[in-house]
């Protein structure tokens, strides 16, 4: 069953086609990644869906909701949560206090029970730390739980991300280029936890990435971008033999 549709979607900036005419379609419970080299149009893709930008022209549908007329702020509660190229955390506050950031799309507790804190209010707290606790746990970020985020190496931070965006809760994980700035073993730990993000948590998982190792291991189908256009599309190996593709990484 299908849970993300893009059709013919196209932006174009200052009369240039950075997304020109790209369609997939994303199943519920599949591993689904977009590769191509650097400005392919692969991050302007997440920017729509995430609706950062409005598209020129196109549809997204998520379920039978479409996500060109969804407000950019109500994304995150239709169950869309992603990641980013640049880290983009409260450098300042805890991991602990970045992941429940993760939950503010689910409160629906008004100003005056917050301002008095009222049994209701008490009740959302406790389970917005239950539920992050719960991602803390998935993905070993205990030793970590107190600590501000600007002290942390490149790698946690990466994780911690990847926490935040789970705690969401979201039916949708958008991943832009996960094991970027990773080490060998940190990337093992990636392909770990997408595997469990999917199988054991059941979240569908749309990715971004440049490692065609991870690519392999991990995803179900590829597309390939280039120039904005879809050259490829099938299973990993399917797509890595393509001859565009091969053109597009090394030339002709």
């Amino acid at each position: 069953m299908s849970l993300l549709r893009v059709e013919n979607l196209s932006i174009a900036f200052g009369g240039v086609k950075a997304v020109d005419g790209v369609g997939f379609e994303v199943s519920e419970g599949e591993v689904f990644t977009i590769i191509g080299p650097n400005g392919a149009g692969k991050t302007t893709v997440f920017n729509l869906i995430s609706r950062i930008y409005p598209p020129t022209s196109g549809r997204m549908l998520f379920g039978d909701t479409a996500l060109e007329r969804v407000a950019p702020h109500r994304v995150a509660g239709l169950g869309i949560a992603r990641t980013f190229q640049n880290i983009e955390l409260f450098e300042h506050a805890t991991v602990l206090d970045n992941l429940l950031i993760g939950r503010h799309c689910h409160r629906a507790t008004g100003l005056l029970a917050e301002l008095f804190f009222l049994p209701k209010v008490r009740e959302a707290e406790l389970a917005d730390r239950e539920a992050v606790e719960k991602v803390i746990d998935l993905l070993d970020l205990a030793h970590y739980r107190e600590a501000r985020v600007a002290g942390l190496p490149y790698g946690v931070r990466k994780v911690v991300e990847l926490a935040r965006a789970l705690a969401v809760r979201p039916k949708l994980l958008l991943l832009d280029e996960p094991s970027s700035g990773l080490n060998t073993e940190e990337t093992d730990d990636m392909v770990w936890w997408i595997r469990d993000i999917k199988e054991e948590l059941g979240i569908t998982v749309l990715m971004i990435e440049h490692d065609m190792s991870l690519v392999g291991r991990v995803s179900d189908r590829v597309l390939a971008l280039n120039y904005g256009k879809v050259i490829a599309s099938g299973t990993p190996a399917e797509v890595q033999g393509h001859p565009e593709v091969i053109e597009a990484y090394l030339g002709a």
